[in-house]
Protein backbone atom coordinates (compact mmCIF):
# COMPACT_ATOMS: atom_id res chain seq x y z
CA UNK A 1 0.00 0.00 0.00
CA UNK A 2 1.67 3.17 -1.26
CA UNK A 3 1.49 6.50 0.55
CA UNK A 4 1.21 9.38 -1.91
CA UNK A 5 -0.50 12.08 0.14
CA UNK A 6 0.66 15.58 -0.71
CA UNK A 7 0.85 16.44 3.02
CA UNK A 8 3.49 13.74 3.45
CA UNK A 9 5.58 15.07 0.59
CA UNK A 10 5.29 18.63 1.90
CA UNK A 11 6.48 17.50 5.33
CA UNK A 12 9.37 15.54 3.82
CA UNK A 13 10.37 18.58 1.80
CA UNK A 14 10.27 20.79 4.91
CA UNK A 15 12.43 18.32 6.84
CA UNK A 16 14.91 18.07 3.97
CA UNK A 17 15.13 21.83 3.48
CA UNK A 18 15.64 22.47 7.19
CA UNK A 19 18.22 19.69 7.50
CA UNK A 20 20.28 20.86 4.52
CA UNK A 21 20.10 24.58 5.27
CA UNK A 22 20.59 24.55 9.03
CA UNK A 23 22.21 21.32 10.19
CA UNK A 24 24.10 19.84 7.27
CA UNK A 25 25.27 23.03 5.60
CA UNK A 26 28.81 23.69 4.45
CA UNK A 27 29.77 25.22 7.81
CA UNK A 28 28.70 22.23 9.89
CA UNK A 29 28.97 19.26 7.52
CA UNK A 30 32.45 18.13 8.63
CA UNK A 31 31.32 18.03 12.25
CA UNK A 32 28.01 16.35 11.37
CA UNK A 33 29.84 13.61 9.49
CA UNK A 34 31.65 12.64 12.71
CA UNK A 35 28.41 11.35 14.25
CA UNK A 36 28.45 7.66 15.13
CA UNK A 37 25.59 6.63 12.88
CA UNK A 38 25.83 3.48 10.81
CA UNK A 39 25.86 3.56 7.01
CA UNK A 40 22.24 2.36 6.59
CA UNK A 41 21.04 5.20 8.84
CA UNK A 42 22.98 7.78 6.82
CA UNK A 43 21.51 6.28 3.63
CA UNK A 44 17.97 6.63 4.98
CA UNK A 45 18.64 10.23 6.01
CA UNK A 46 19.97 10.98 2.54
CA UNK A 47 16.98 9.32 0.87
CA UNK A 48 14.60 11.41 2.99
CA UNK A 49 16.42 14.74 2.69
CA UNK A 50 17.85 14.55 -0.82
CA UNK A 51 15.89 12.10 -2.96
CA UNK A 52 12.24 12.76 -2.23
CA UNK A 53 11.42 13.50 -5.88
CA UNK A 54 12.03 9.87 -6.80
CA UNK A 55 9.46 8.76 -4.22
CA UNK A 56 6.95 11.42 -5.28
CA UNK A 57 6.28 9.33 -8.38
CA UNK A 58 6.08 5.90 -6.79
CA UNK A 59 5.05 6.77 -3.23
CA UNK A 60 6.32 5.32 0.03
CA UNK A 61 5.43 2.16 1.87
CA UNK A 62 4.56 2.81 5.50
CA UNK A 63 7.56 0.76 6.63
CA UNK A 64 9.85 2.96 4.51
CA UNK A 65 8.45 6.09 6.13
CA UNK A 66 8.92 4.66 9.62
CA UNK A 67 12.51 3.66 8.79
CA UNK A 68 13.26 7.21 7.67
CA UNK A 69 11.56 8.71 10.72
CA UNK A 70 13.70 6.53 12.97
CA UNK A 71 16.86 7.47 11.06
CA UNK A 72 16.15 11.18 11.52
CA UNK A 73 15.31 10.62 15.19
CA UNK A 74 18.63 8.77 15.68
CA UNK A 75 20.37 11.72 14.02
CA UNK A 76 18.74 14.15 16.47
CA UNK A 77 19.63 11.93 19.43
CA UNK A 78 23.29 11.52 18.47
CA UNK A 79 23.70 15.16 17.42
CA UNK A 80 22.46 16.33 20.83
CA UNK A 81 24.86 14.06 22.67
CA UNK A 82 27.92 14.00 20.44
CA UNK A 83 27.93 17.34 18.62
CA UNK A 84 25.98 19.97 20.46
CA UNK A 85 28.21 20.12 23.57
CA UNK A 86 31.46 20.13 21.54
CA UNK A 87 30.50 21.69 18.22
CA UNK A 88 32.51 24.89 18.55
CA UNK A 89 35.68 23.06 19.65
CA UNK A 90 35.27 20.42 16.94
CA UNK A 91 34.93 23.04 14.22
CA UNK A 92 37.85 25.04 15.62
CA UNK A 93 40.05 21.94 15.30
CA UNK A 94 38.85 21.40 11.75
CA UNK A 95 39.32 25.14 11.11
CA UNK A 96 37.00 25.49 8.11
CA UNK A 97 34.85 23.62 5.59
CA UNK A 98 37.72 23.38 3.10
CA UNK A 99 40.53 22.98 5.62
CA UNK A 100 41.66 26.58 5.05
CA UNK A 101 41.34 29.57 7.32
CA UNK A 102 37.97 31.21 6.92
CA UNK A 103 37.38 34.91 7.12
CA UNK A 104 34.80 37.62 6.76
CA UNK A 105 31.30 36.61 5.84
CA UNK A 106 32.02 32.87 6.09
CA UNK A 107 33.18 33.28 9.68
CA UNK A 108 29.96 35.10 10.58
CA UNK A 109 27.80 32.49 8.85
CA UNK A 110 29.66 29.65 10.60
CA UNK A 111 29.20 31.38 13.96
CA UNK A 112 25.48 31.76 13.24
CA UNK A 113 25.27 28.05 12.34
CA UNK A 114 27.03 27.07 15.56
CA UNK A 115 25.03 29.45 17.75
CA UNK A 116 21.72 28.24 16.32
CA UNK A 117 22.59 24.54 16.19
CA UNK A 118 20.62 23.56 19.32
CA UNK A 119 17.56 25.53 18.22
CA UNK A 120 17.71 24.10 14.72
CA UNK A 121 18.04 20.60 16.15
CA UNK A 122 14.90 21.21 18.24
CA UNK A 123 13.06 22.43 15.16
CA UNK A 124 14.09 19.28 13.29
CA UNK A 125 12.89 17.13 16.21
CA UNK A 126 9.52 18.90 16.11
CA UNK A 127 9.24 18.44 12.33
CA UNK A 128 10.06 14.73 12.64
CA UNK A 129 7.54 14.33 15.48
CA UNK A 130 4.75 15.99 13.46
CA UNK A 131 5.70 13.86 10.47
CA UNK A 132 5.53 10.71 12.59
CA UNK A 133 2.06 11.59 13.90
CA UNK A 134 0.82 12.29 10.38
CA UNK A 135 2.14 8.91 9.16
CA UNK A 136 0.55 7.15 12.16
CA UNK A 137 -2.79 8.77 11.34
CA UNK A 138 -2.57 7.49 7.76
CA UNK A 139 -1.46 4.08 9.03
CA UNK A 140 -4.44 3.80 11.41
CA UNK A 141 -6.83 4.97 8.73
CA UNK A 142 -5.60 2.39 6.24
CA UNK A 143 -5.49 -0.46 8.74
CA UNK A 144 -8.89 0.19 10.27
CA UNK A 145 -9.75 -2.86 12.34
CA UNK A 146 -6.34 -4.46 11.75
CA UNK A 147 -2.92 -4.05 13.35
CA UNK A 148 -1.24 -0.88 12.02
CA UNK A 149 2.32 -1.10 10.70
CA UNK A 150 3.79 1.15 13.42
CA UNK A 151 2.80 -1.33 16.14
CA UNK A 152 5.09 -3.96 14.58
CA UNK A 153 8.21 -1.75 14.73
CA UNK A 154 9.61 -2.00 18.25
CA UNK A 155 12.10 0.86 17.96
CA UNK A 156 9.28 3.36 17.41
CA UNK A 157 8.62 3.06 21.14
CA UNK A 158 11.97 4.85 21.59
CA UNK A 159 11.01 7.79 19.39
CA UNK A 160 10.16 10.07 22.30
CA UNK A 161 13.51 9.36 23.94
CA UNK A 162 15.29 10.18 20.68
CA UNK A 163 13.43 13.42 19.99
CA UNK A 164 12.94 14.98 23.42
CA UNK A 165 16.00 16.73 24.85
CA UNK A 166 17.28 15.56 28.22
Amino acid sequence: MQVKEEDIFAMIEAIGNHFRANLNNRYLRQAVMTLTLDRPTWNLIEQLTEKSEYYRLQGYHLDELYDRILAMARFVYHARRELQPHLRALLARQNSPAGMTISGNDRVLREMSVNNFASNLNILADLVDKFYHKVVDIDRERHHGRQPAYSRIKELHELGRYLVPK
